[in-house]
């Protein structure tokens, strides 16, 4: 796949996963979280706010990933 497409593609896909990701965390907070204290938001979003770097991480490395050559 030429870098370019995979570039794009790549970051399509971490503009997705950064509004999918962030709407399911506050649904959770909302649903789950409306009695807690604000210890349990901070830890909450604390964790939240540094957890969707994985599968970001994941993309970028497929993005960066040299093609493959063609031997043959």
């Amino acid at each position: 796949m030429p870098v370019r497409l995979k570039s794009f593609i790549g970051t399509i896909l971490l503009v997705l996963l950064v509004i999918v990701y962030a709407v399911v965390a506050t649904i959770v907070a909302v649903a789950q979280l409306a009695e807690s204290g604000p210890l349990v938001h901070l830890a909450y979003f604390f964790l939240t706010g540094l957890l969707w770097v994985l599968p970001a991480m994941l993309i970028v490395k497929w993005m960066l990933k040299p093609p493959r050559s063609k031997a043959g």
